[in-house]
This record gives structure tokens, C-alpha cells and sequence, in this order.
């Protein structure tokens, strides 16, 4: 039988302690011995947000197809173990085989938000590896990153032997091939990484130089050997419908963040939100065919007793098919009484017949995202939505049903004015009228409108990373000014106000938009105590700033420092599909207050037709 890596007494005092002890249902089990490579794939932030990203569970079962090699799941130990592991020694292990991290071959961490960049850190320490790149030995574990942080993985470029820069399914196979050849010779651990920066979408950061202008900027960066890119290509999956996807995906002990089956109808999208990277870098649009779709949703369902099925895109009301996916759904598994969760909607593509048929299995809470009160801030993010569509469609919502309705907006966008944050509430409250609208005996309750804003980051690869952001003050002046405009309306007994925080909000820009130089920064952090960043409880601000100054460096420069077109960036070395000329003119257009259509009305030029074959999207 296998033995656990923590002892009963340890898990007796912890929270949670299945989070530790592996052997979930579909979780893979392979004899350590009979396999050639032993790949560890990391989320570093804890057990309920890991277990609920789909692109582990692709590569999960993807890496484990394979015969020569064993994947499994490694997630960010919650601090009362982190404290017990650290006091007695204990070191890291993966929840299959409960054996150390040191016996894996690969470290694979992804890195899906910045403010998991100190849990990198803490999975690196507690699996007894060096957390500099440069002082692991020949036998010790290769690190890897993937995931939307790898767009700019500079600031944490010290710590990692590689990056995998795009879609997990293409070029892992021939890394790990080429890992099975060289692990049979005596060629040095600085070898392999030469021979790996050779295979499309791997970026090796310690054979490339790094040198920077005096007042600070980018001078230069430039690969070390001649036989490896100076651009690294994002890498995309071309037929999304043959691709690898989990049958028997992984089903926890505990609730976890996203508990039902995850079905993900299409990758990319058409519609070119100027402040949204996920649109730029997922670049094109490719849908899944409906039919190998019905047959996922029921396979899936059969293997793991889900009641919840969620159709997973960046918008997926935009799939050609939902209607015909959705009426089979519901003729198929509603009399299992399966619940169908709709994410990513959008108000202009929302159909009430759509709406009725899954409200009929379970009623719930309704997500829109307008982003900015205002219809000249939405032409300026090219959000692509009016306001009689916003109100029409909810209008839709109401009549289907519904009476809670979650808004999601942004504050901090470039140009906003005071008018702008205003109109955030008003538009909140002509929603509410338009639900009072309706004939009280059709009315399903009191009216529940929950308003929500972020703050605004000006992401790698968008047309606003030339955008200076706010400062914190500025920021919460902002709220403030939303705040009192809700509760000076005629509903606001009907709207329910809230707010990120915005000094998180400033580390991560200051991250997204960084360099190497913030790897010193990044290492003292968690040497003076930072992990969970993400998590409000953990996250000192002010400890974050005395450590920039004791680092000497100056966050304003990443964060509220205009830019120039003609600035170098760290990422600029990466090839995200979309060009550097399509970014410039659709930040030029933005100011000027312009809608770009979207990509099923016209082709903007934006240069990821190249993995379509010359055509992106057929009408």
C-alpha cells in the first residue's frame, strides 16, 4: 500500500488534509519504475484554485498517454503545512506517488496570475531545489513555465531553466523526446538547454543578454548562441477539435473552486477588447466541432458523476453552435437533472429561448460584463456594445426569469473621466428600471444587482501596454466616486457595490509589465515571508514597497511611466501572433474614440491569419 508523505499526526493538524493525500477518482497511477520521465506539473496557489484549471488537466492526461512518462500534480501547501514542512524538513512531493520533487525530471509551474509569483518560490524551496536556475546541478529537476504569465516571464526569468511560451499540445513531445535522448548521455545540464531553445515555443532566458539604457528602458536582448531564435513563436493549436482533452478528468475529495465537468467549446476570440490580453495572445478563434462535443459532455459526465456541466470559452455565447449543444444537453441530461453553467456571456448574443430552456434546470445568477459605464469609454476599450443592447438584453434576462444580475466593470481604463465612473452606476440602476418594468405578478422577487469593478492593468501584448496606470490613491478615488454615485440612485437598494483592492492591483502591474531586474525583489519577498500574495489575509503591502526600495527600485517606472511607441519591452522577443503594427493602430484608434469591428464583420490585420492558412474566420 502506499505510504503518505505526511504522517497521520501532521494531517490530523492541518486544514484540509485531502488536499495532500492524492488517489482521487480518475487520478492516474503508474509504477514510478517502468517509466522514463517523471514530470511534476505545479500550481502554485493552493489545492481548490489548482484543481480547477483546465490546462493542467489537458496536459494531465495529455503527458500520461504517453507510456514512458508519469505526470503528476503538485499545488502550493497551504501555510500551516508550509510552516510544519519548512520546521521538520519534510520535503515537497507529488500527490500520486507522495515521493519527493528531487526524483522528478521536469518541474512544470503555471503561472496564471502574478500574484502567485512568491507560491513559484515556496513549491521551488519546499522541494529542496535551488530557487536560482543557475545553481541546480546536472541531476536535479528542469524547470519549466507555461501559461499567460509566460507572455512576460522576465521578472522571473532567474528562476526557471525554461518557458513554454503558447498551447501546451504542440511542442511538449518533442521536448520530452529530446530530454529521453539526453538523459542517456554525460552532455552537460547547460547542453540539453541549448538543444531545447532549438524547439519551437521554448525560451531558455540564461541564453539570452540583457542590457538596458540609462534612463532605465530596454536597450537590447539578444540570444547567446546563433543557432537559436531571436523571436520566440508562440505555439497554436490549429485543429482544436482533434486535439487532446481529458475523458476521465480528475475529480477532487473537496469542493474546489470549479466542481462540475469543464467543456471547452472553442479557444480564442473575434472580438478584440483593447484591454484584454486572453482575446490578443489566444489569437485566432477556433471552434470544436458539436459533435465530438455531445460526445465529451457525455463521456465526461458518465466518468465523473458531475450535476454541473460548464461551457468553457473567453466568450461563449460567440459559439456558432451553443444552441444545438444546449438543446442537446438538456434532452439528454436534464432528466439526470444536470445543471448547465454558461460563463462568458455576452449581452448582444444572449438568446432568451437559449435562456428559458437552461433556467428550466436550475435557476441562477446572471454574469454581463459592460466593463465601462459609458458608451464613449466602451467605443474606446472597443467593447462593441451599446447601451440599448445592454438593457435589452438583461431585459431579456428578466423576462426569462432572472432577477440577480452580476455587472462586472473597470475602473482606471485610459482616458476615463469622472463622467465615466458615474455612468457606471447609472447604467446600474436603468437596469434595475428595467426589471421594475416588468408587471409585478411576472417578476421573480426583488431585483439584485451586484456591481463589481477591478482595476485596470495595461497588459503585454494589448493595444494599452502603452497605458500608464493608476496610482493606488487614484484608484480608490475612483471607487469612491462609483460608491457615492450608487447610493444616490432611485434603486439603490437594488445595487450591491464592490471593489478590488488596489494596492494588489499595483503589484500587479508592476509585475505584468517587468523586467529581469524585479528577480531580486521577487527572491526577498519570500525570504522576508511572502507567499499567497492573491490571498487578502497574507498579502503586506508595505512590506512589498520597503522591499522595492531596499532593492532599489522604483515601481512607477513599470507602472504610472508613459511609453512610447518605439520603446523596446521585455516581451518584445516573443512573437504573440498578434503584430506590434496591429497593437500601435489599434491604440491610435482607441484614442481617437473608433470601434474596430470584430473579426467575423471584417479582418483587421492583426497577423494571426498565418495559423489559419490566410483565412481566419469564415461569415
Amino acid at each position: 500500500m502506499r505510504k503518505l508523505a505526511l504522517s497521520d499526526e501532521i494531517l490530523m493538524k492541518i486544514d484540509k488534509p485531502v488536499r495532500y493525500i492524492g488517489h482521487e477518482l480518475n487520478s492516474v497511477v503508474k509504477n514510478p519504475e517502468d517509466v522514463d520521465i517523471r514530470f511534476a506539473m505545479c500550481f502554485p496557489d493552493v489545492y481548490e484554485i489548482g484543481m480547477s484549471h483546465l490546462g493542467i488537466q489537458i496536459l494531465y492526461d495529455m503527458f500520461n498517454r504517453r507510456e514512458d512518462v508519469y505526470c503528476e500534480r503538485v499545488y502550493s501547501p497551504w501555510p500551516d503545512l508550509h510552516q510544519i514542512m519548512k520546521e521538520q524538513h519534510i520535503p515537497l512531493f507529488g500527490l500520486e506517488s507522495q515521493e519527493p520533487l528531487t526524483h522528478f525530471d521536469f518541474i512544470g509551474i503555471t503561472i496564471q496570475y502574478e500574484m502567485c509569483y512568491t507560491n513559484i518560490l515556496q513549491i521551488l524551496d519546499l522541494a529542496q531545489i535551488p530557487l536560482l536556475a543557475k545553481e541546480r546541478e546536472r541531476d536535479m529537476p528542469f524547470v519549466i513555465g507555461g501559461g499567460p504569465c509566460t507572455y512576460n516571464p522576465e521578472p522571473l526569468a532567474d528562476f526557471f531553466d525554461l518557458f513554454y511560451i503558447g498551447e501546451g499540445e504542440t511542442s511538449y513531445d518533442a521536448l520530452l523526446d529530446l530530454y529521453k535522448e539526453w538523459k542517456k548521455g554525460d552532455a552537460s545540464r547547460e547542453a540539453f538547454l541549448h538543444q531545447a531553445a532549438k524547439i519551437p515555443g521554448i525560451y531558455v532566458p540564461s541564453l539570452y543578454e540583457v542590457s538596458y539604457k540609462e534612463d532605465g528602458t530596454l536597450a537590447s536582448m539578444e540570444p547567446v548562441y546563433d543557432d537559436i531564435p531571436k523571436k520566440i513563436e508562440k505555439q497554436v493549436v490549429t485543429e482544436l477539435t482533434a486535439s487532446v482533452y481529458p475523458d476521465k478528468p480528475v475529480v477532487p475529495f473537496l469542493k474546489v473552486t470549479q466542481d462540475r465537468v469543464v467543456l471547452e467549446v472553442q479557444r480564442g476570440c473575434i472580438r478584440g477588447c483593447r484591454f484584454c490580453q486572453a482575446g490578443m495572445i489566444y489569437r485566432p478563434l477556433r471552434e470544436k466541432d458539436v459533435e465530438r462535443l455531445k460526445r465529451q459532455a457525455d463521456i465526461m459526465l458518465k466518468n465523473t458523476g458531475y450535476e454541473e456541466i460548464s461551457l468553457s470559452s473567453l466568450s461563449t455565447s460567440d459559439y456558432r453552435e451553443l444552441e444545438d449543444l444546449i438543446n442537446y444537453l438538456i434532452e439528454h441530461h436534464g432528466k439526470e437533472h444536470v445543471n448547465i453553467s454558461l460563463p462568458s456571456l455576452r449581452v448582444d448574443a444572449f438568446s432568451l429561448d437559449v435562456m428559458g430552456k437552461v433556467q428550466d434546470i436550475k435557476k441562477s445568477s446572471l454574469t454581463f460584463a459592460p466593463e465601462a459605464g459609458s458608451q464613449r469609454l466602451r467605443d474606446v476599450i472597443n467593447k462593441g456594445l451599446n447601451e440599448e443592447i445592454i438593457l435589452h438584453g438583461c431585459g431579456l434576462a428578466f423576462e426569462g426569469g432572472w432577477n440577480k444580475v452580476k455587472l462586472y466593470f473597470m475602473l482606471g481604463l485610459p482616458t476615463e473621466q469622472v463622467d465615466d465612473m458615474k455612468a457606471i452606476a447609472e447604467l446600474a440602476n436603468r437596469i434595475a428600471v428595467r426589471y421594475y418594468e416588468i408587471p409585478k405578478d411576472q417578476r421573480n422577487g426583488k431585483c439584485q444587482i451586484t456591481v463589481s469593478t477591478s482595476f485596470f492593468v495595461p497588459k503585454p501584448f494589448t493595444p494599452f501596454q502603452w497605458s500608464p496606470m493608476c496610482t493606488k490613491e487614484e484608484f480608490l478615488n475612483r471607487a469612491k466616486i462609483v460608491n457615492d454615485t450608487v447610493k444616490d440612485q432611485l434603486n439603490r437598494k437594488s445595487i450591491k457595490y464592490n471593489w478590488h483592492q488596489a494596492d494588489v492591483t499595483v503589484l500587479e502591474g508592476i509585475f505584468a509589465r517587468g523586467d529581469r531586474r524585479l528577480s531580486k525583489a521577487i527572491l526577498k519577498a519570500y525570504e522576508e515571508g511572502c507567499i499567497f500574495d492573491a490571498w487578502g489575509e497574507y498579502f503586506d503591502n508595505e512590506k512589498w514597497m520597503q522591499i522595492f526600495e531596499d532593492c532599489g527600485i522604483d515601481p512607477d517606472f513599470y507602472t504610472i511611466r508613459p511609453r512610447e511607441t518605439d520603446e523596446l519591452f521585455p516581451w518584445d522577443f516573443i512573437d504573440a501572433g498578434v503584430t506590434k503594427e496591429f497593437l500601435i493602430r489599434e491604440w491610435e484608434t482607441a484614442r481617437s474614440e473608433v470601434v474596430t469591428p470584430n473579426c467575423r464583420e471584417r479582418c483587421s490585420g492583426c497577423g494571426a491569419r498565418k495559423y489559419k492558412r490566410g483565412v481566419c474566420y469564415e461569415n
